[in-house]
């Protein structure tokens, strides 16, 4: 696509995003990157929700109401609207996604983040091997066949709070009964993000002006993320970097913790024979053990963005203290995706 400059757009265009929709605003990363949105005051942010819809919404966002199953209602929903989040739970029928990309192509909306908060979508080999990849491609697949709109990925890797508290196939810990168990050694490197983070990131993201000005404006726009995935991360670091940071926060000591190790392939392995017998958790143990290979697939340090983004560096024992405080809620038993 050769470069777009904002002088050469139609009249009425405006070089910035001025409206921002929602689908999943009170979901796990949802809520986060509306909140951070919001907080901006530049923008009119809108919550896109089923109609009969329980879920809890940040207050001072605007709702608009919609029957996913009826394409007029949400061509009407979306409407004038430069930039669409969406962020669905992990229970949403398969072709929800489709249906929403579909209808805000129609709707006109230029800019698209499908769903897919993660993993890195141009490493082939990684998002095959932790089945992410048909999630990932159909979003971009569904974008692009549209003909008009643009998408934009978050590769933020696993989600720090929600990976390290929601149980032991993820991140290793059991919380509830002080127990956690090592890939290997424990001693793996791997990049996480927060949700904070990932609210900062797409708040600073539709901040920016859509296109350059003219041929000599170098600024940072938008439009360099065009097609792109956008990578960010808030931490490099071990399992038993974590288990320093609990212990921190929680006060106890490695004493008080039941510490188990398990080859990583073969938790692996057991998790895709898991899910290959029917069992549905085989799909989170397999698609955590895969980010603990030695070969440091998470770890884009070189392609971050969160200096141009101006993201902050986060503090990892703030992070894992919000993390626990959830565990201590309840809070993955009430919410998923």
């Amino acid at each position: 696509m050769a470069l777009e400059y904002a002088k050469n757009q139609r009249s009425g265009f405006t070089n910035r995003i001025e409206r921002v929709a929602i689908i999943g605003a009170g979901g796990q990363v949802g809520k986060h990157i509306a909140e951070a949105i919001m907080k901006t005051g530049k923008h009119t942010v809108t919550a896109i929700t089923r109609t009969g819809s329980q879920s809890t919404l940040p207050p001072g966002i605007k709702v608009t109401h919609v029957d996913y199953d009826n394409e007029q209602s949400l061509v009407d929903g979306l409407k004038g609207q430069q930039f669409l989040f969406i962020s669905l739970a992990v229970t949403a029928p398969h072709d929800t996604q489709d249906k929403l990309i579909k209808a805000a192509a129609k709707a006109g909306v230029p800019w698209i983040m499908p769903n897919g908060y993660g993993s890195d979508p141009l490493n082939e080999k990684y998002i095959n091997e932790n089945f992410t990849g048909g999630v990932l491609r159909a979003g971009i697949k569904a974008v692009e066949d549209t003909g008009t709109a643009s998408w934009i990925i978050m590769a933020c890797q696993h989600w720090y709070e929600y990976s390290l508290t929601v149980g032991a196939w993820a991140y290793g810990f059991d919380f509830a009964n002080k127990q956690v168990t090592f890939y290997d050694d424990g001693k793996t490197p791997i990049t996480t993000s927060t949700w904070l983070q990932c609210g900062r990131a797409a708040a600073s993201l539709v901040s920016l002006p859509i296109l350059p000005e003219n041929e000599t404006d170098k600024s940072l726009t938008l439009s360099r993320w065009r097609n792109k995935p956008l990578y960010i991360a808030s931490f490099k670091l071990t399992q038993r970097d974590m288990l320093d940071s609990v212990e921190r926060v929680t006060g106890t000591k490695d004493g008080e913790w039941k510490i188990d190790h398990e080859p990583v392939h073969d938790r692996f392995e057991r998790g895709k024979k898991a899910l290959a017998g029917g069992d549905r958790t085989g799909f989170g143990t397999t698609m955590y053990a895969r980010c603990f290979f030695p070969q440091g697939d998470t770890n884009v340090q070189d392609k971050l963005d969160n200096e141009r983004l101006g993201l902050p560096k986060e503090d990892l024992d703030e992070a894992t203290e919000r993390a626990v405080e959830l565990w201590k809620s309840d809070h993955h038993a009430t919410r998923w995706g």
